[in-house]
């Protein structure tokens, strides 16, 4: 069942999503510096600037994987090329985790 027929809007759920999933990670993998680690996952989310460059700036019902610069496949490659590496391993799994939850909206 769609959580909005339940009475929670699907972008209260999404937004949700870009706290929780980060924390969850923060707290099964990264205990030890749990504070910088979630702070750098929540960085992450500034990906979302490129969504300034569209009309209308959100639209409930746009895919933004393929339509937004920073939501382009081959950005989620290089998203995925940074998370091997380990200065940058954060930063991309953090993107990785951004543009899978915002490919849930593309499932609609």
């Amino acid at each position: 069942m769609p959580l909005s027929l339940i009475g929670i809007p699907a972008t209260v759920v999404h937004i949700g999503l870009h706290f929780l999933v980060p924390a969850i990670l923060v707290a099964l993998l990264y205990r030890d510096n749990w504070k910088f680690s979630f702070l750098v996952l929540m960085a992450t989310m500034l990906v979302d600037i490129d969504h300034l460059l569209a009309v209308p700036i959100y639209d409930p019902n746009r895919c933004s994987i393929g339509f937004h610069p920073l939501h382009q496949p081959w950005m989620i490659l290089l998203y995925g090329a940074l998370s091997f590496v380990p200065k940058t391993r954060l930063i991309g799994f953090g993107l990785l985790i951004h543009m899978a939850l915002d490919g849930l909206d593309c499932l609609n």
